[in-house]
């Protein structure tokens, strides 16, 4: 796809919920060459999820002691755990000539936008409000306690979308999806 000069950081965000992992998987599937980042985080595994694939599972005290070494490109606590792009995820991929897509939380996408204004900001938004709500009660993996904090800290993130360079109403899956591969083929050239 791109060689290690020309290889771009996206940066996918918006509210849990709104279906960022299911349009990256059909993005990853368009779009073979792209490499996704796999991020730490200190919330616990759910069921099926794999150490090292889908998250990389640190404890509080590794985690810290990762912020302190400045191991991470961006770090962010969410609903009570904390989350983070390891510059090492980041530079494997690159170095490699390959695209990298990040899947993070609105603060961690400032972060990015701070440290690699050369990151493409794609920010995926809900139709509206009650959709996000009934997408998060109909993934059954949080408690309704948990899912309230979502949308509390939702309504946060949805206020920042203007601050992306692209937007993405994910209402029609497949049309969000071709959307979203638009954009990455249209900045890596491809």
């Amino acid at each position: 796809m791109s060689d290690a000069g020309t290889a771009k950081v996206f940066v996918i965000t918006g509210p849990s919920g709104v279906g960022k992992g299911t349009l990256i998987k059909q993005l990853l599937e368009r779009v073979p060459n792209l490499a996704l980042s796999v991020s730490a985080t200190t919330r616990d595994p759910r069921e099926g999820e794999k150490d090292g694939v889908d998250y990389h599972f640190l404890t509080e005290e590794q985690f810290q002691e990762r912020i302190a070494a400045k191991d991470f490109l961006e770090f962010a606590t969410y609903s009570g755990n904390h989350y983070g792009t390891l510059n090492s995820e980041l530079d494997r991929c690159l170095e490699k000539g390959r695209s990298v897509v990040l899947e993070i939380e609105v603060q961690g996408a400032t972060q990015v936008r701070a440290a690699r204004p050369d990151s493409v900001q794609i920010f995926i938004a809900p139709p509206d409000e009650s959709v996000l709500r009934e997408r998060l009660r109909g993934r059954g993996t949080d408690s309704p306690a948990a899912i309230d904090r979502r949308l509390k800290t939702a309504e946060q993130e949805l206020a920042q979308q203007d601050d992306f360079a692209h937007r993405i109403v994910n209402d029609d899956l497949d049309q969000a999806a071709a959307e979203l591969e638009s954009i990455v083929r249209t900045a890596t050239g491809s």
